[in-house]
């Protein structure tokens, strides 16, 4: 029997429950879920820049998505108020439109 030892998402025990296989899982205290999504960050990352095709990237990049999005939940903040703090940020510095690469800057 295979060992997971990971987060997964919230419709995963209804689905595997649908092949006819039992699993083990057990709910997480706030502390233990923010150790754990940021590992699943990182998993979700390398999974995005192991994405060949665009349909593949898109898919994982909506799983970052709902992971940035649990996780300002965790930090005591709405994802309206996430995306008022990432519009302020663009206003002040920028996006990422241009796609510049900074090279050096002289003294």
């Amino acid at each position: 029997m295979p060992l997971y030892h990971k987060l997964v998402r919230d419709e995963i025990p209804t689905i595997i429950a649908k092949t006819g296989k039992q699993a083990t899982f057990r709910t997480l205290e706030p502390k233990e879920f923010l150790v754990e999504a940021k590992r699943k960050l990182h998993e979700e990352v390398a999974e995005y820049e192991a994405a060949v095709t665009d349909a593949d990237a898109v898919e994982e990049l909506a799983d970052l998505l709902e992971l940035i999005q649990a996780l300002a939940k965790t930090h005591g903040t709405t994802v309206e108020e996430l995306e008022a703090v990432r519009q302020a940020k663009q206003q002040k510095r920028g996006g990422f439109e241009e796609r510049l690469y900074l090279v050096e800057v002289e003294d």
